[in-house]
């Protein structure tokens, strides 16, 4: 994992245990989203991506504020314009 609980919990500014589990999903989420965003199953290489945490934060951040509204093509669309660099032309 990337991201450890405790730095996902500091950047959502959590300071409760309640959520822990649904943190941990989320992050989990957010990997694979962003990996399928690269068109990778390859966690090394979304980890040599530049802007992989910052992905992976803000994905994360995004699925925990937008529980029950969640734009996911709006989503996604921000995280093709973080990760273009590193995405692959075919799969």
């Amino acid at each position: 994992m990337l991201i450890t609980l405790e730095e996902m919990k500091n950047y959502l500014r959590v300071d409760f245990d309640d959520d822990d589990a649904l943190i941990e999903t989320l992050i989990t989420a957010a990997t694979r989203i962003c990996m399928d965003i690269l068109r990778t199953e390859n966690l090394d290489e979304l980890s040599a991506c530049e802007n992989a945490k910052a992905a992976i934060f803000y994905t994360t951040a995004y699925l925990y504020e937008h529980r029950e509204e969640a734009d996911h093509h709006a989503l996604t669309l921000t995280l093709r314009s973080l990760l273009f660099g590193a995405r692959k032309e075919v799969f």
